[in-house]
């Protein structure tokens, strides 16, 4: 999937996930920090790519890009898999907690709001044609559908025509059906 698939991707399960669960009280800054960390989440396991996009949004990317990539051992490798997903969780939760002494923002939130979108970038990559080594380190890249010819082409047709406007329309109804909720989350939850 492309990046930007990736982020409306994240978007769309941090939305359902506010619109569905308990929600806790949180200042306007956590929800702004949690919301870019969840855009962010969407895009971070593609770290191990050079060309991310991740890269082209921060100056000096590429250079970044071409450092760090290789440490990942290659492209849908350790960062697409169950093991990398547990290791960024770790790695993130320290990190937070040192930020966390410096920023008055809800870490927890922001944890989860950024796991949200990193483990979203892995459901949808599993849709791709080179699908996702889920049980890494068997070298086993699991897709769906089972066939590779049937899955979706990234920055294909299939995706920009159906999957990114089928995001859109998910985040239209999730709105529409739960649009109280919203308000309510607006009026009473954020302070």
């Amino acid at each position: 999937m492309t990046g930007r698939t990736h982020d409306l991707a994240a978007f769309t399960a941090l939305n359902y996930i506010i619109a569905t669960q308990p929600l806790p009280e949180m200042s306007l800054a956590t929800a702004f920090v949690a919301f870019s960390a969840n855009m962010i989440g969407g895009l971070a396991p593609d770290l191990d790519q050079s060309t991310s996009s991740l890269y082209k949004r921060v100056r000096a990317g590429s250079i970044l890009g071409r450092l760090v990539s290789p440490l990942f051992g290659g492209h849908r490798f350790i960062s697409h898999s169950i093991v990398g997903v547990f290791l960024v969780g770790f790695i993130l939760d320290f990190l937070l907690g040192l930020i966390g002494q410096v920023l008055l923002v809800d870490m927890n939130l922001v944890w989860w709001a950024f796991m949200i979108g990193f483990v979203s970038h892995l459901v949808m990559d599993t849709f791709t044609r080179e699908g996702v080594p889920w049980f890494f380190p068997i070298p086993w890249h699991i897709g769906i559908p089972p066939l590779k010819a049937l899955r979706i082409k990234t920055g294909g047709l299939f995706e920009k025509s159906l999957i990114f406007p089928g995001l859109i329309l998910i985040n239209g109804l999730i709105i529409y059906y739960h649009y109280d909720r919203y308000l309510e989350f607006l009026r009473y939850y954020i302070k």
